[in-house]
């Protein structure tokens, strides 16, 4: 099977402009290909480990990755899948962020002797000259046709500045440059960039007569799959000083049922026919396939010795006899300690819940144990003999471990 076949075996494409031409580049790895990266932190998250899974894949079939870091366009913010205009970040904000990711794409992408390329926009954006940006580039769009696009109609009822309305402009410019300069005749994106990718495709087209191809992929790069990837705490990021080896595994090894198979279809880089053997699995057999799922995907982003260490961490939680070193934690403030903290308090700090009140509810339910002893009254109070052993250990419901420390 070759790659295109095997990327739509997997449930990776979604849609493409001219399929045949894009096949036959991409299976015989003619494919100069860009995915963006808008640098809004300073770390990359589960929603761009989608896409550097990609970009490995078509690199290993010979196919040449160019990963576009945004350092222009994060001056203005996608309006796509947002309801609210994104918060402003400094120049010096957006380098640093830049500079973290090209660390954390080098564990996927081999960027040795032109395999691979890591360009920023902002090296042709900032520089442009606004009055001819419109007579060279803005002539080349309908803004009946923009409005069409769902990236921009969905925020049309709350308010869509004209700083996000150029982010279009911006992104097809991008395309645009990314020809000329690097020979990329290939552009991806999730389902929600699909009206800015063929705004790329298009200037091309009319300013150079030349064609040039755009595909989504799914799950974590469209809008849909954006609800994936978070956690009571926040984003489950690819930095273990974020989120740890272990609380990235848990992620993997709770997703739900439905989508266990789903996700080792797409993720992971087991062979195809080993995954459609998986297909008839049921029951406990599915808590095997979320263990796989968890081991592979901890091994790509932390190292084969951290996701056997995480996946021990977790079987051994499971069955009581583990020394929480691997545990995540949380340190509680002294001073708070002494004032009389609550398991619910803890609950809460520990971002094992959203609220006191849904703390409360758990505890009233039997869902909360502390060192293994189940909590029945919620405004039970931490001691110093609860921390006997150095630390505390609180569980939510069973499978989610948590260990508490004092300042």
């Amino acid at each position: 099977m070759q790659i295109y076949e095997e990327l739509v075996a997997r449930g990776l494409i979604a849609q493409v402009t001219d399929e045949e031409e894009i096949r036959a580049l991409v299976n015989n790895g003619k494919a100069v290909f860009y995915i963006g990266f808008d640098p809004t932190a300073d770390s990359l998250h589960v929603g761009h480990f989608m896409a550097l899974c990609l970009m490995k894949r078509l690199q290993m079939a010979g196919n040449k990755p160019i990963a576009l870091i945004g350092g222009g366009t994060a001056m203005i913010g996608d309006p796509s899948g947002r309801t609210d205009m994104r918060q402003m970040m400094t120049k010096e904000t957006i380098q640093h962020n830049c500079d973290c990711f090209k660390k954390q794409m080098s564990r996927f992408i081999d960027f040795s002797d032109g395999k691979a390329l890591m360009v920023n926009n902002a090296d042709w954006l900032l520089d442009l000259n606004y009055v001819e940006l419109l007579r060279e580039v803005g002539a080349c769009f309908s803004v009946n046709n923009m409005l069409r696009a769902e990236c921009y109609k969905q925020r049309m009822e709350k308010g869509l500045s004209f700083l996000e309305f150029n982010y279009m402009i911006m992104q097809s410019y991008d395309f645009y440059s990314l020809y000329q300069k690097y020979g990329c005749n290939m552009q991806f994106g999730g389902d929600d960039q699909w009206s800015n990718m063929l705004g790329g495709t298009e200037l091309i087209r009319k300013k150079l007569g030349k064609d040039a191809f755009a595909m989504t992929i799914t799950l974590l790069l469209n809008s849909e799959g954006k609800k994936m990837g978070k956690t009571q705490k926040g984003a489950v990021w690819l930095d273990p000083e974020k989120t740890s080896p272990y609380e990235f595994y848990q992620y993997w090894r709770n997703v739900d049922d439905a989508d266990v198979l789903k996700c080792i279809r797409m993720l992971t880089f087991l062979p195809l026919d080993e995954i459609d053997k998986m297909e008839s699995w049921q029951g406990s057999e599915l808590n095997k396939a979320k263990e796989i799922l968890a081991f592979e995907l901890t091994k790509l982003v932390h190292g084969e010795e951290e996701a056997a260490k995480a996946q021990e961490t977790a079987k051994a939680l499971f069955t009581g006899a583990a020394d929480a070193e691997n545990m995540p934690s949380t340190t509680l403030d002294a001073a708070a300690f002494d004032a009389g903290l609550t398991v619910v308090d803890a609950l809460a700090l520990a971002g094992l819940v959203k609220s006191k009140g849904e703390g409360r509810r758990l505890v009233q339910q039997g869902g909360v144990s502390l060192n293994d002893a189940k909590v029945t009254d919620p405004m039970q109070t931490l001691t110093t003999a609860d921390f006997e052993k150095g630390y505390a250990v609180l569980k939510k419901g069973k499978k989610v471990f948590h260990k508490l420390l004092l300042a």
